[in-house]
């Protein structure tokens, strides 16, 4: 494979999220304009400003590792186990021990294994390091989302994790695509996970005044470009994708869900939580993912925004778009699905990656829901409050994170040719 570029395809996709848990259930909770949005149940919250977030509920992590397993293993990397086994069944891949060699994992985590740190922070403030737990080290580092779905499934390709705040999911994949498309490995699982709902989590976002605080109306929290947005909502969840090169999906008769075309990223090189006003970091991923592809702003039908329901994110990202799309920048249907997943963090990118995938298939746009009063810096069809049917063919995703990362996603419709 290493002489040619291979063309990668999407042949399964697995999902828990705040609305759902699998991939059907998150879609149709967001077409049908439904808020994941409710109060924290996971931890006490009568010492945080912040009461609500986007849980995964009912999440049983015996249904996918072991009972003895799931006491060493984090809640982000039970959420990545889970996602990777439904991708895997939903791909159809058969894992054996002709192709397990050949199938890597990426999983992106912005911040790992929070919960497991904080508890054990406890532990040994309250009872001394000889109690701090053997099992610390390996279950807090952020690799561990990838390397238990290797473990888990066996897979000895290449085995990663890519940590770059809100983008780590769009990077992990867009590295995996680069290493398919340039024959490193024939199948990569690759996505993102987080789960950062603790008392640690909270306070960190709820210091830096990026998290809502609308806690008596959890559902109309997240507010992407609305006049009266206070901030991001925090969620957990994982997403994964199973890429692989179109020539061996075909041999195997696979069932292509959609095309991953290009992938472009960039660095604001400004400041460590804001991003630069005028949209310049952005709008060059945005460019360059185009010019990747050969594309011309015409050709993108629909774009996933970050749109996380901050202040500052929201105008620079319609800036952003304007810039790179021009004229034709009123005419996309743009929408935050942040706002109703709230954002995965480590996770969001590749959700909303899966979510293009989607719109893809169905010919549906999912809505920004909670945009009562538009405001004025942010003046793009947003698809407010329901769904709309569009033919998509090719759509952008974008993911901005802490640090000034800027990664986007180009997902396009596979037409056979």
């Amino acid at each position: 494979m290493s002489g040619k570029h291979n063309r990668v395809v999407i042949t399964g996709v697995g999902v828990v999220s705040p609305l759902g848990m699998d991939a059907t259930t998150t879609w149709q909770g967001l077409i049908n304009g439904r808020s994941g949005i409710e109060n924290i149940t996971l931890f006490d919250t009568s010492s945080s400003d912040t009461k609500i977030g986007g849980e995964v509920k009912g999440f049983e992590p015996t249904d996918f590792i072991s009972r003895k397993q799931v006491r060493r293993i984090d809640r982000f990397a039970q959420l990545s186990v889970a996602a990777a086994r439904q991708a895997v069944d939903d791909s159809g891949i058969l894992l054996n021990g002709h192709n397990k060699d050949d199938i890597g994992t990426i999983v992106g985590s912005g911040i790992g294994g929070l919960s497991t740190l904080f508890q054990q922070a406890v532990v040994l403030q309250e009872k001394g390091a000889n109690k701090v737990s053997p099992f610390l080290a390996p279950m807090m580092i952020a690799d561990m989302g990838a390397a238990q779905v290797s473990i888990a499934l066996e897979l000895k390709g290449p085995n990663y994790c890519t940590t770059s705040a809100c983008s780590s999911g769009s990077d992990a994949i867009g590295t995996a695509f680069a290493m398919v498309k340039y024959g490193e490995a024939g199948t990569m699982l690759a996505g993102g996970s987080e789960s950062i709902i603790n008392p640690l989590g909270f306070a960190a976002f709820n210091a830096l005044k990026a998290i809502s605080t609308r806690n008596d109306d959890p559902h109309a929290a997240s507010r992407p470009f609305d006049s009266e947005r206070d901030g991001f909502i925090i969620s957990e969840g994982a997403a994964i994708v199973v890429l692989e090169n179109l020539e061996g999906a075909l041999k195997r008769g696979a069932n292509i869900l959609a095309e991953v075309i290009s992938y472009g990223a960039s660095a604001d090189a400004f400041h460590v939580t804001q991003p630069i006003s005028t949209g310049e970091g952005a709008a060059r991923a945005m460019q360059r993912a185009l010019d990747k592809a050969g594309l011309k702003p015409t050709d993108i039908d629909y774009i996933n925004a970050h749109g996380t329901s901050t202040q500052l994110n929201d105008k620079m990202e319609t800036r952003a778009i304007k810039t790179v799309f021009g004229e034709h920048a009123s005419s996309i249907p743009v929408s935050s699905t942040k706002s109703m997943l709230g954002h995965m963090i480590g996770g969001a990118g590749a959700i909303e990656a899966v979510i293009c995938a989607l719109a893809i298939k169905n010919g549906v746009v999912p809505p920004t829901i909670n945009l009562s009063n538009p405001d004025p810096n942010c003046d793009l069809d947003y698809v407010p409050h329901k769904a709309r049917r569009v033919p998509v063919t090719t759509a952008l995703s974008n993911s901005f994170g802490f640090g000034g990362h800027n990664s986007v996603l180009i997902i396009g419709k596979y037409n056979g040719n």
